[in-house]
């Protein structure tokens, strides 16, 4: 029988009697935050699914970046780990992010050290790219929305930097199998066997949960799943954070308590993506379809499905993350790559390619959604001047490259999508975040996890494929794939060797973050052309019927309802382009609490919706709905609108408020 040590028995004889026993070993410093970035809630094209017509008209939830900060405590070395509700990161993110924090901080959060990812909502504000290519749907670059992201960003960091307390981290693992659909089997089945065996139902289903406490409380969470975040359709127009957003709201807010209005620290929720590329949320194939044909509905289903498996895997059996903080980051061409054949699957050396979009990257996602229409229905005013520079013809070299792609427009030579990416690791202890900047296929994933693991010497399951980072190039396919010319293949910019390309780069990071070697940094890439580009109007004034007043209200809620009924008020309002509200609301649900109206909801709740109808010229309404949860107290409620509209005359910008009068909820 094996004798217990010394130190287990003299542990065990302070907790029973009464002594303090040593204080468990907390190896890092944690800090969490949380941020507003949501952009304009009106006529502001919506990034993803590159529909000219589909514009915001108000918010069914905000848009939030979640923020972590590790230290090692032994060395000093810290990162910063983002994800926020967003489509994508561009590389305009990136460098805006970067510049608000230099002045703050100096060189202790740089490129290397800071990984920003994005959800991959479609149901957001567009217009923060500064390459034409992903602009194009939303009429150019908005500044507005580019500076709300920027800012709420930088504002979680800051939260997270100032939050920092010595704590500890803990993995855990589990699968999700209900949650998402290959959408591009076609294209899977040309992959070798050995690598499909690693999926025998044709999905990524890998849940891997990243606990942190400070001290003794738990205060956040990593999750990571890979499925598109696409539950909301092309038709929607109000900004949505997805199926992914619904996830971390249900844990924080629901479960956990937390009130994004209060300025309290609270528990923060991530659900990253890792390799979605060909991973769909739309069950049944098509948009909006599976598990319901109702796209709010699977929204919410599906995000509650990854936040009950997270939490069930977050309060299982959890492995303590061990080892030191460390990152390497450099810039790669990857138009101009030369591949050793060790990472090609005929075991020839290869090349890359200068970006092309192919003509299946028009077609769409049949899946999640089709893309953009034929070219030529845009050539004319106004949206000529958006087109006039894709114009160039692909030179025959290219399209050799390219091949077999049915190759259209050369985006990179343009300019009108990057070339030369950031590619990061970034290490918390055992565990390794690859940054890729695009859409994985769950294929692409393995290869490059695979040949980053071999590098550092490391198990497969402690390197992961963290997508849609740090800047974004479309997809990440197979050479097997990328034959198939699927939607997929047909825009992954840099050709059938993209992957190996990756393979060999991420290694090469791999290999020095083992060697504990430096790599050059490489030059960052220049400010892409066009980047001032933008056809959308601003507000030029706001006005009203001469017998109204902003906010007044127009419609009445009925004087009672019960859980499950649905209280509407309509406002006279102003364009919510006046003032964002970040962190802040356009709607208020109060409820008459001893006496003193206090808020119960607000505009980024699930239960609530504001939306904006222009009418006439310049005047608009606001329709604010509150789905009243099953469990709402009884009671005396309201509904308050908050807006600002802009003069004709002076410009200036005022605020208002309109209180509708009280009904009860049963």
């Amino acid at each position: 029988m094996r004798k217990p040590c010394m130190l287990a028995v003299l542990a065990a004889a302070m907790v029973f009697t009464g002594l303090p026993a040593a204080a468990a070993p907390q190896p890092y410093l944690v800090g969490r935050g949380i941020s507003d970035v949501t952009g304009p809630a009106a006529e502001n094209g919506m990034m993803g699914y590159s529909k000219f017509d589909q514009k915001t008209t108000g918010i069914h939830q905000r848009q939030r970046s979640r923020a972590y900060v590790v230290v090692d405590r032994a060395t000093n070395k810290r990162v910063v780990y983002v994800n926020a509700d967003l489509a994508m990161i561009f590389r305009a993110v990136q460098e805006a992010v970067l510049a608000k924090l230099k002045p703050r901080y100096g060189e202790l959060y740089t490129r290397q050290n800071v990984l920003l990812s994005a959800t991959h909502t479609h149901a957001g504000p567009g217009g923060f790219s500064h390459n034409l290519a992903y602009n194009l749907s939303i009429l150019g670059t908005q500044p507005q929305t580019l500076n709300a992201i920027a800012d709420g960003i930088v504002e979680s960091i800051v939260e997270a930097h100032e939050d920092l307390k010595p704590g500890t981290l803990s993995i855990g693992r589990g699968e999700l199998t209900n949650a998402s659909v290959n959408r591009s089997t076609v294209a899977f089945d040309a992959n070798a066997a050995a690598d499909k065996a690693v999926f025998p139902n044709a999905i990524d289903p890998a849940m891997t949960v990243l606990r942190l406490k400070q001290g003794g409380t738990d205060v956040g969470a990593i999750n990571w799943f890979a499925t598109h975040n696409t539950s909301m359709t092309n038709e929607n127009t109000l900004i949505s954070p997805d199926n992914k957003g619904y996830a971390a709201y249900q844990w924080e807010h629901d479960d956990k308590g937390v009130r994004y209005l209060e300025n309290k620290p609270g528990f923060v929720a991530a659900f990253p993506n890792t390799n979605a590329g060909d991973m769909s949320p739309n069950l049944n194939l098509k948009p909006g379809s599976g598990p319901t044909e109702n796209e709010v509905d699977n929204t919410r289903i599906i995000g509650e499905r990854q936040n009950r498996k997270a939490q069930e895997v977050y309060n299982g059996p959890q492995t303590e993350i061990t080892g030191a903080v460390d990152y390497r980051m450099r810039f790669v061409d990857m138009a101009n790559v030369a591949v050793d054949g060790k990472y090609t699957p005929d075991g020839k050396p290869a090349t890359t390619c200068s970006g092309v979009v192919g003509a299946s990257t028009m077609a769409g996602s049949v899946e999640d959604g089709p893309a953009l229409p034929g070219f030529t229905e845009g050539m004319q005013s106004p949206w000529k001047k958006l087109f006039e520079p894709l114009q160039m013809p692909v030179p025959h070299w290219l399209r050799d490259c390219q091949y077999p792609k049915a190759s259209l427009v050369p985006t990179g030579l343009i300019g009108a999508t990057p070339n030369v990416l950031p590619v990061q690791i970034v290490k918390l202890g055992h565990l390794h975040l690859v940054a890729v900047p695009g859409e994985v296929t769950i294929v692409a994933g393995l290869r490059i996890r695979r040949s980053v693991a071999e590098e550092l010497g490391v198990p497969l399951a402690d390197v992961l494929v963290q997508g849609y980072a740090n800047d974004y190039s479309q997809y990440v396919t197979t050479p097997e794939e990328y034959d198939l010319q699927q939607y997929e293949g047909g825009s992954t910019l840099f050709g059938r060797n993209t992957t190996p390309a990756y393979q060999q780069e991420f290694g090469k990071l791999a290999a020095s973050l083992r060697a504990g070697t430096t790599v050059p940094t490489g030059t960052a890439p220049g400010t892409p052309p066009f980047t001032d580009i933008n056809l959308q109007t601003g507000v030029v004034f706001d006005d009203k019927n001469p017998a109204q007043s902003f906010g007044q209200v127009l419609t009445q809620p009925k004087p009672s309802y019960q859980s499950g009924q649905t209280a509407t008020a309509v406002f006279v309002t102003g364009h919510p382009k006046n003032n964002l509200r970040r962190n802040g609301t356009f709607l208020e649900v109060q409820r008459l609490v001893n006496g003193t109206w206090t808020r119960h909801a607000d505009d980024g709740d699930w239960s609530t919706r504001y939306e904006w109808k222009r009418v006439g010229i310049a005047n608009s309404e606001a329709t604010i709905t509150w789905a009243i949860p099953a469990g709402t107290p009884a009671g005396a409620y309201r509904i308050v609108h908050n807006g600002d509209w802009k003069s004709g005359w002076t410009g200036a910008i005022t605020s208002f408020s309109g209180t509708t009068t009280a009904f009860t909820v049963g």
